[in-house]
């Protein structure tokens, strides 16, 4: 895999150091890791991940019949 140009997140860097990155893999998918352990890397699909911040912002989660 091709080196990724990792960008720092500009909610990072609070009271303990804590920093999130992100890059785009060449098949289009992003890529994240976080500074503490930065060998580990998380894959998401673009639209997923928008997904998945909406609801995180949206509040806590309500159970829902049948899932």
């Amino acid at each position: 895999m091709p080196e990724l140009t990792w960008q720092k997140s500009t909610f990072s860097g609070g009271p303990q150091g804590e920093c999130l990155y992100i890059a785009t893999a060449p098949d289009g998918t992003l890529r994240l890791r976080e500074s503490d352990e930065p060998h580990v890397i998380l894959a998401a699909d673009p639209r997923g991940l928008a997904a998945l911040l909406r609801r995180v912002k949206a509040g806590p989660a309500r159970a829902v019949a049948g899932r």
